[in-house]
């Protein structure tokens, strides 16, 4: 956790990439994601149930897949019919989502993996560099490296040093 920490910190360094208004779709990750990539689960503890084909991860639970990392205290595993399959990850207790250079937190997280799609709800923040976005909701789609965000989206942007007017200290 602590390397995830650092990791957020570093992030505020970096320039903005995009900007955000009401329903305006954002770039997010840098990167596309390869959502065939594994997937790489760590947690306190685990409890599968066999019978719906549930895993339910609980306690400092880090996710990787290539260069996107989802942390959260409780993750459930839906897998497919296909043994081995991941369909789908369930987030809750407070998520981050830490994507090429920027980093979102929200309430929860729904990554559906067949379709490459994040939709992470409840007072969501996107942070890039010194930049940061705020919404009730932003679905992020990782084949194109977008966001879309929505929900009363509040934007702060921070503006590169430039020179005073003159007059002016």
């Amino acid at each position: 956790m602590i390397r995830l920490l650092t990791f957020l910190t570093l992030l505020a360094l970096m320039p903005l990439a995009a900007a955000a208004q009401q329903g305006a779709q954002v770039a997010f990750g840098g990167m596309q994601q390869d959502t065939r990539a594994p997937v790489e689960v760590t947690a306190d503890a685990l409890s599968v149930n066999q019978s719906d084909g549930t895993a339910l991860y609980t306690g400092n639970v880090v996710i990787a897949q290539g260069q996107m990392r989802l942390a959260a205290p409780r993750v459930l595993v839906v897998y497919a019919k296909d043994v081995g399959r991941i369909k789908r990850l369930e987030a809750t207790g407070g998520v981050t989502l830490v994507s090429g250079t920027e980093a979102a937190e929200a309430e929860r997280a729904d990554y559906d993996i067949e379709g490459g799609q994040v939709i992470m709800s409840g007072n969501v923040l996107l942070t890039q560099g010194p930049s940061a976005l705020t919404a009730e909701r932003m679905v992020v789609n990782l084949r194109d490296g977008t966001a879309q965000m929505s929900g009363r989206v509040r934007t702060v942007l921070q503006q590169a040093d430039s020179p005073a007017p003159q007059g002016q200290p």
